[in-house]
């Protein structure tokens, strides 16, 4: 299968573990990701709060690159995938804005996870599983802005989104329940409110350990990028240590199909998850 592909600006720099691990599950569900020819930024997440035309046009020409392309458009970013449903809901909704960018709304515009998650694709991830995570405890953190506002967004499950549990007990791991999955972690706030960023995070962390979690499992760079670069410095406020892994979904999806590039993202991290795996046997 063939879609279009927008990796976003974090996939080559903060974010690059996710984008490999996403390279190489897809490489090995047959997914052909054709990334958007000439793409530009979406704006996220500075557009919106300072121009209003850019934070519709930004998106609104990378969805007529897509649309002319006739193919759906898949990112992993959930701030991207929130500025591009914003944009379509913009262009398409019942009151049109006018950004002279042509766009119809004949395509889909997933999230990354969304797409993965698809039924027809359930077989194959299962054919590719030959480590199966079993005794890893995670907690499912799918960020606000993969579901919210539903207006926009169209999730089913806005409060209470189910994918990523199925998928982490597809792998062969243990979702385990916690009331705080779609809570906001902060995302662009990191450089101008830390104190909100460490009591958002702190709440999060806390709530993932009381839940009995070995690990959080992300599929936003944002979300990823918060938990895991600031759980030192909030343990240190506190007088504890969390040492708690902040996984990116795909990661784990590599580790269980025994992907050889697992070491090098899991090296990346600024909590270092491979002494968990390997206390569970699966490095």
């Amino acid at each position: 299968m063939k879609v279009s592909f927008f990796p976003g600006c974090s996939l080559e720099g903060t974010a690059r573990e996710y984008g490999e691990s996403i390279e190489a599950v897809c490489n090995a569900i047959d997914i052909e990701l054709q990334e958007l020819s000439g793409w530009n930024c979406c704006g996220a997440s500075s557009a919106h709060a300072t121009n209003e035309f850019l934070s519709i046009a930004l998106p609104a020409r990378n969805l007529s690159i897509a649309e002319k392309a006739e193919r759906d458009l898949v990112t992993p970013c959930a701030a991207c995938y929130s500025r591009f449903k914003t944009a379509e809901k913009a262009l398409t909704g019942e009151s049109p804005v006018d950004v002279e960018i042509p766009f119809k709304g004949e395509i889909n515009i997933l999230h990354m996870l969304e797409f993965l998650c698809r039924e027809e694709f359930a077989e194959a991830i299962g054919r590719n599983i030959t480590t199966p995570l079993h005794k890893v405890k995670a907690v499912s953190y799918y960020g606000c802005l993969l579901v919210r506002p539903p207006g926009v967004t169209h999730a089913e499950h806005c409060e209470d989104p189910g994918g990523l549990d199925t998928l982490i007990a597809k792998l062969g791991g243990e979702s385990v329940f916690w009331p705080y999955k779609t809570e906001c972690c902060g995302g662009s706030l990191v450089l101008t409110r830390v104190d909100i960023i460490h009591r958002l995070n702190s709440r999060l962390l806390d709530m993932a350990r009381e839940a009995g979690a070995d690990c959080i499992v992300t599929a936003c760079p944002l979300c990823q990028a918060n938990l895991d670069t600031r759980q030192e410095e909030i343990g240190a406020g506190k007088g504890i240590k969390y040492n708690l892994p902040i996984f990116y979904f795909t990661e784990l999806m590599g580790l269980a199909f025994g992907n050889q590039g697992v070491d090098k993202w899991f090296g990346r991290h600024f909590v270092d998850p491979r002494p968990l795996l390997e206390a569970k046997q699966l490095l």
